[in-house]
């Protein structure tokens, strides 16, 4: 890796001869130890945190004049991390500071910088610094593209001093990208630690944790494991890999583009509304808004829909029309007119010239329409969690009769892909005749 200039002979630091001395892991000594490029997968409470925030310590301290970055999707997942960093670095004592820190900068009096930051969707608070380590805590989740933002700032670093190292720890969030790959990448040392093996969380904890969740949960959340159900309908991998872009104005429109909105109305009681807008050029289609409400009125959700019209002008508007869906289409209707049109998942069947055919739209026609436009290229979407986790949690399976080829899709988090489904139609619409039933 080249010859590492900052480094300075480390000395043992002032206040750890008061200190009763911690017993790490054999994993998190290893942690310690490895100068390099680093990735944890874990299950809960492992220590992950622990480790990584003693390490973080201990080469702001040992080399000097160093820059660290720690980022995660949000400030407050980004903020535990350096809350843990700055009770360390409290306990060398006030004199170890260049400046009072802040909730997001420490500044040592040897030179070294440590920084906190959110990725956000953007990227944009994260770009213009230039550093020699990067933390990225729950690194899962943070959208790929910000990635791109990020490995820029480590190139001179790793030129010049021989460092721009990258730690990275998360739990898994699905097969596909950057984290996964880090764990194929060569120049990574790989860490995968299970809740199980963990000394400090109690057995009979862990027992009752495994009757909770489904075998697809524990596994990813206690065990670390990287989980796509075998009968997940979106590959996360794929999901990823048309997550092309972080945000998005109107400004940034295309020529010639239309807009189309997708709609899935919450149930009474249930979960949230979920609003898509989709961008569609030619044969290409682009999601660039996701939006939620979480328990309003029906009234309220008929406003929000005619203001989001006034600025996007949509050609057409995708409901789901089943349950109290209906009357939200009905109402939107006789706001909006015909381009309002209700597609609620279900489908008639009928006897044309002694076959049984359907009329309508089948659920599954909604779904495999947009996983079709995925796998071909033609479905760009915007870097969103919420997204990202509806759609992972989309699974089905086939009915008794296999002949038959009966499907059913369903999932616990769905409301934002039955949006997502819906807008995708617009590729369908030209020949689209909804109202024949």
């Amino acid at each position: 890796m080249g010859k590492k200039t900052l480094k300075k002979k480390p000395e043992l630091r002032k206040n750890d001869r008061e200190r009763p001395k911690f017993e790490w892991d054999k994993w998190q000594n290893s942690v310690l130890s490895h100068e390099g490029n680093i990735t944890i997968r874990s299950g809960r409470q492992v220590g992950k945190s622990e480790v990584i925030s003693e390490k973080a310590v201990r080469i702001a301290l040992n080399y000097a004049g160093t820059v660290t970055l720690i980022i995660a999707a949000s400030q407050r997942q980004s903020s535990l991390l350096f809350e843990k960093v700055r009770a360390k670095l409290d306990l060398e004592g006030d004199d170890i500071y260049e400046d009072k820190p802040t909730l997001t900068r420490a500044i040592l009096q040897n030179g070294s910088r440590i920084y906190c930051l959110p990725t956000g969707r953007t990227g944009h608070y994260i770009r213009g610094y230039t550093i020699d380590v990067l933390i990225a805590d729950e690194a899962a989740y943070i959208p790929e593209e910000v990635w791109k933002a990020v490995k820029p700032m480590i190139a001179v670093s790793r030129k010049e001093r021989g460092m721009g190292w990258e730690i990275l720890l998360s739990t898994p969030f699905g097969k596909g990208g950057y984290f996964y790959d880090t764990f194929y990448d060569d120049d990574f040392a790989q860490f995968h630690v299970s809740s199980e093996d963990c000394k400090r969380i109690p057995k009979k904890f862990l027992q009752k944790e495994r009757g909770r969740l489904t075998k697809q949960e524990y596994a990813q959340e206690y065990k670390g494991e990287f989980i796509d159900e075998y009968n997940q309908f979106f590959p996360t991998k794929l999901i990823k890999s048309c997550m092309k872009f972080i945000g998005w104005s109107f400004d940034d429109r295309r020529a010639n583009s239309k807009f189309y909105l997708g709609v899935d109305i919450a149930r009474y009681g249930g979960d949230e509304n979920a609003f898509v807008i989709a961008e569609l050029v030619g044969t290409k289609i682009k999601i660039v808004k996701v939006m939620t409400t979480n328990r309003v009125s029906t009234t309220d959700t008929i406003f929000r829909v005619v203001e989001i019209d006034k600025h996007y002008k949509f050609s057409k508007i995708f409901v789901d029309d089943g349950g109290i869906g209906a009357a939200v289409t009905d109402a939107l209707q006789d706001k909006l007119g015909r381009r309002v049109q209700g597609l609620n998942n279900s489908s008639r069947r009928v006897q044309v010239q002694g076959e049984e055919k359907r009329h309508g739209i089948f659920k599954e026609d909604l779904y495999s329409n947009t996983l079709m436009l995925m796998e071909t290229g033609k479905l760009e979407l915007i870097s969103d969690l919420s997204m990202l986790k509806s759609m992972k949690s989309i699974t089905f399976q086939y009915g008794q009769n296999a002949s038959s080829r009966n499907i059913k899709i369903f999932g616990n988090y769905s409301h934002i892909t039955e949006a997502l489904v819906r807008a995708c139609w617009c590729i369908k619409e030209k020949g689209l005749d909804i109202y024949v039933y």
